[in-house]
């Protein structure tokens, strides 16, 4: 079963359980996923791969986080917290994430691979690793180690 399917499914499950919380997350979801079909349809039929529903999710995600800090900087608990149940949703599709340890081991390999030495070469290197751990970490989290590895 694809992730879209699982989605799909996991839909009409809570609808059937009136689980109306959920239910507005995966409608939510299920829109832009929607959206991504549509953007990919170039005459024919599109369906979107595993890959492109976690591009989707993964967007989603960021929203909600952006959301999440919104919220609490302006004092506004009650959102934050309904943007946390969100991304709970959300997080349960998208596949496991390295954690900071993971991300810079691969960021070490990266820049001795490349032969980096300094923030000029943050490009070259940041442009091999999105391709290579795209779904797996965040660009935010992959920058950020990416500048403190070529700054030392």
């Amino acid at each position: 079963m694809s992730l879209r399917d699982k989605i799909l499914d996991d839909l009409k499950t809570a609808m059937k359980a009136k689980d109306a919380d959920r239910l507005n997350v995966l409608r939510s979801l299920k829109a832009k996923l929607l959206e991504k079909e549509i953007s990919e349809r170039k005459g024919g039929e599109a369906t979107l791969s595993d890959e492109q529903v976690v591009e989707v999710l993964m967007k989603a995600a960021k929203q909600r986080k952006e959301s999440i800090d919104q919220f609490e900087g302006g004092g506004r608990d009650d959102l934050a917290k309904k943007e946390k149940y969100e991304l709970e949703v959300i997080e349960d599709y998208l596949p496991e994430m390295m954690d900071d340890d993971e991300v810079r081991k691969a960021v070490v390999e990266q820049i001795d691979k490349m032969g980096a030495s300094d923030m000029s070469d943050m490009g070259k290197v940041m442009g091999a690793l999105m391709g290579r751990l795209k779904g797996k970490a965040e660009g935010a989290t992959i920058s950020r180690i990416v500048k403190e590895e070529l700054s030392k």
